[in-house]
């Protein structure tokens, strides 16, 4: 989440007339996370997350993510559910940007991650998996393999500024990436951006996830990966591997994995790592000056990178 797009109190005021939600009370910008501009909306009634759609969401795919939050919650799944207006319609425009108003979900998410967390990721990410197996849409993952070349190209001029070598790093990853990608793994729709901060906990207990932007079809176990990166490495650089082994033991009693998705962990989180290189390399040197958004260290996950093409087998993970 992050503030691009600033909004005036009285297309505000025009853009909520639209639904039957209350007056506003109170819109708050809040500055976590990069893709979109995000407000915290109080009304007379509740209190609502505003979303404005920025350039790098393509426009088309939008109905894809709010069918898919509006899929889930049905199914019972605590996330953000999209707010009908008026005449029914969910999707709106407001600033010359797509804009949506959502459910605000109670809890908090921690900076400080526990074992308990960990415990707790790992079977709400396998329901997220399974209540999302019949959901209709597809969407395909332009942030995997094939679109990570283009990526590195349009860092790639400018990449010596974060690093002297990444380049030359990066394209070596790359090069076998993406000839041992693994395949016929099973498939799914996956959150892609599992981070802690889109995970809410009230108490000692998963309360919501949130933010699914990234939403894609995808080989579920690359959603694993992904939590293998941003949950289980210590603020110090090193890997837990007890966090790994209780995300992933709370995982497989509500989803069981094949043996196939055990011995790929490695590779994928190998990638996983890569594709937030990419992505942090990319909005570290893209940034435009002045936005209200904090830019994330693009050689946290250049390190992890080097960890995990240092692992020998799934075993260092924690799982047997």
């Amino acid at each position: 989440m992050a503030v691009y797009t600033e909004v005036s109190d009285d297309d505000l005021d025009q853009f909520v007339a639209e639904y039957d939600i209350g007056a506003v009370v109170s819109c708050k910008g809040i500055a976590e996370g990069v893709e979109n501009t995000n407000y915290l909306l109080q009304t007379d009634r509740d209190t609502f997350i505003l979303t404005l759609y920025e350039k790098r969401v393509n426009p088309a795919e939008l109905p894809f993510f709010i069918g898919l939050m509006q899929h889930l919650a049905e199914r019972g799944l605590a996330c953000p559910t999209p707010i009908q207006g008026r005449d029914g319609v969910t999707l709106r425009t407001l600033c010359g940007r797509p804009a949506a108003i959502v459910s605000f979900l109670k809890g908090v998410w921690h900076r400080r991650i526990t074992l308990n967390h960990c415990a707790e990721l790992g079977p709400a990410m396998a329901s997220m998996h399974l209540k999302g197996a019949d959901f209709p849409l597809t969407r395909a993952n332009n942030l995997s393999v094939s679109g990570w070349w283009s990526l590195f190209e349009a860092i790639r001029p400018r990449a010596h500024e974060i690093k002297d070598d990444l380049a030359e790093v990066i394209a070596a990853e790359l090069d076998e990436l993406e000839r041992r990608w693994p395949t016929g793994l099973p498939v799914g729709l996956i959150h892609a951006d599992l981070f802690p901060d889109n995970v809410f906990f009230l108490g000692e207990r998963v309360s919501g996830i949130i933010d699914f932007y990234f939403a894609c079809t995808d080989f579920m176990a690359y959603d694993i990966a992904i939590c293998l990166n941003a949950w289980c490495f210590e603020p110090d650089g090193a890997f837990n591997a007890t966090k790994a082994r209780l995300m992933l033991n709370g995982y497989r009693r509500v989803r069981p994995l094949s043996a196939d998705e055990v011995d790929a962990l490695p590779l994928l989180a190998r990638g996983a790592a890569l594709r937030f290189l990419l992505t942090r390399s990319y909005d570290w040197l893209n940034t435009p000056p002045g936005a209200l958004v904090k830019r994330h260290d693009p050689m946290e996950y250049y390190r992890k990178l080097r960890f995990h093409q240092g692992v020998g087998g799934p075993g260092e993970y924690g799982i047997v």
